[in-house]
């Protein structure tokens, strides 16, 4: 039998899109000589579709896509994710499923048992878990179909769950094991989804055929890296990372353990770079929009951001305002307009000196006899926000926002100023890891100049001001805040791991009293396993460490 893995990128509710997408894939597998076809976990509705699954109408439009696959499928198998309708009045209305489609009609339907309701994931909000499960024959074989969490609850040391439904249909003998997927990506991601694929292989000595999403669901980002694992726990194949693919297996072949080509080489810096390049091109793609803007300041930070939208969008798509105020450094201008250049992007120089003095001297008279301080800073920052959202409105540039993780954790940035923006592009990546990305990519060539990545990080809001007059060093800083975010570490952990108690006490409450401008900021393409935005959810008035 031959097995075709088909790792798509859908739109969430394009149902005429994704069906379409769906029925070529069909076609093609058809014709290279495939018996099955497999599509991801939801594929007619995209993942995740939140509330829309709350509208009947929605799930009318799925079960649709549903029985048009069904009568594509002559000649060969489809299996595919999609939602059903619970008959039974007690419980949710809906399942989590994945169908299989043979002559013309749907011949099996599998629900979801194991619902994962953690970081992005909120499914039993929505799901009823499965109860029964069974299995498909078709031509020589039994399948077991599971659908992506269903298969993650072996080799814990603690287990999230009290059952794995591949341990019920065991007792029906199957061959092998379909797992239909929304897996999404982090750094960390790939490597882990295949030790639990190969630990699932070894403990029902059975092949594992998994298929998962690709592309961007704003936020959401999915790799792809669909992965075949043979009975012994052997990686027989493993899909590109962040494009369509699909790839035929012969399951004798796998079987056998002939033809093996193994996982994919994984680099950090190659992922987070990849990663955030298609979630740009998918976030304005999905969108229907083409062309994004951003302040560009010479520092590092729209300096990354510039690059990977000119690398997702085009240059010629990508507009670059430098705004220098008074206490802007010639160099910074002169960086960001070399960089411009390296690129090929547009780039408008607007000083916002007269505009900050104008709100100066309408504040004049109310902040008589204060010292000047923080306020005059964010007025720079919001002067320059207001003139990025001017030429938004105006052209119909998307504006990018160019704030770092390590920023947001702390607050080091202003409400409506260099916070604002559609898309945060790199909220998700440490300062640390901003150097570490800067450098991959120029490791071809500079794209990005050497003073850029080398000089102190500065605000430049006022005379001689760097990052360190505010926060501790980054290497410093961001191991704590990786440490309390990443690893939910409490202080007194993070200190005995020999941290200063101070500079740990001090960065823990800048994060917990800062939800409230993290909660306002753009989504943030999700390339860590805990990135602000959905997968962090925290009250805003909460006491705990603040």
């Amino acid at each position: 039998m031959n097995i075709a893995l088909a790792q798509i990128n859908v739109h969430v509710g394009n149902f005429a899109a994704n069906l379409e997408k769906m029925l070529g894939y069909v076609a093609n597998a058809k014709e290279q000589g495939a018996d099955i076809v497999v599509f991801p976990e939801l594929a007619t509705t995209g993942y995740p579709p939140r509330d829309f699954l709350e509208f009947d109408d929605f799930i009318d439009k799925a079960e649709e896509v549903v029985n048009e696959l069904a009568k594509a499928a002559e000649g060969i198998a489809i299996v595919v994710g999609s939602v059903s309708r619970n008959p039974v009045v007690e419980g949710k209305d809906l399942y989590n499923s994945v169908y299989f489609l043979s002559g013309g009609r749907i011949q099996q339907v599998q629900h979801k048992t194991l619902l994962p309701t953690y970081d992005i994931f909120d499914e039993y909000r929505y799901f009823e878990p499965a109860h029964e499960w069974n299995v498909v024959r078709y031509q020589d074989k039994t399948i077991a179909m599971v659908v992506c969490e269903d298969s993650w609850n072996v080799g814990n040391e603690n287990p999230l769950y009290k059952i794995n439904p591949m341990d019920q249909m065991m007792a029906h003998k199957p061959d092998l094991i379909i797992n239909v997927s929304a897996s999404p990506f982090n750094y960390e991601h790939a490597a882990e989804r295949v030790r639990v694929m190969k630990v699932n292989a070894e403990r029902y000595g059975i092949p594992l055929y998994l298929v998962n999403h690709v592309g961007a669901q704003t936020e959401v980002l999915f790799d792809g890296g669909s992965v075949v694992v043979n009975q012994k726990g052997d990686v027989i194949d493993e899909l590109p990372y962040f494009q369509e693919s699909m790839r035929i297996f012969n399951t004798e072949e796998v079987w056998s353990g002939d033809n093996i080509s193994g996982e994919q080489p994984r680099n950090k810096m190659t992922l987070i770079h990849d990663g955030i390049v298609m979630g740009i091109k998918n976030y304005f793609g999905k969108l229907g929009f083409k062309k994004a803007i951003l302040g560009l300041s010479g520092g590092i930070d729209s300096a990354l951001v510039a690059v990977l939208a000119a690398r997702a969008l085009g240059p010629d798509n990508v507009r670059c305002i430098l705004m220098p105020s008074q206490h802007s450094s010639d160099h910074s201008v002169n960086d960001a307009r070399q960089l411009a250049e390296n690129l090929g992007c547009q780039y408008d120089i607007v000083p916002i000196e007269s505009i900050y003095n104008s709100y100066m001297d309408v504040l004049k008279p109310f902040y008589w006899g204060k010292p000047e301080g923080l306020a005059e800073e964010n007025l720079q920052a919001r002067a320059r926000g207001m003139l990025l959202m001017a030429f938004s409105n105006k052209f119909g540039n998307i504006l990018l926002n160019t704030s770092n993780k390590s920023e947001m954790a702390v607050g080091y940035g202003t409400l409506y100023g260099d916070m604002c923006g559609g898309l945060s592009v790199i909220g998700d990546v440490y300062k640390t890891e901003c150097f570490e990305l800067a450098r991959y990519m120029n490791k071809d060539g500079e794209v990005i100049p050497e003073n850029i990545i080398t000089k102190p990080p500065s605000a430049e809001l006022k005379p001689d001001q760097f990052d360190s007059d505010s926060l501790p060093p980054y290497d410093q800083l961001d191991a704590v805040l990786y440490q309390y975010v990443e690893m939910t570490q409490s202080p007194q952990d993070i200190i005995d791991m020999g941290f200063d108690a101070e500079l740990v006490r001090k960065t823990l409450r800048l994060v917990n009293i800062n939800e409230f401008k993290r909660y306002q900021t753009a989504p943030v393409l999700r390339v860590s396993k805990k990135a602000f935005g959905m997968g962090r959810r925290l009250p805003i008035v909460g006491k705990y460490l603040n």
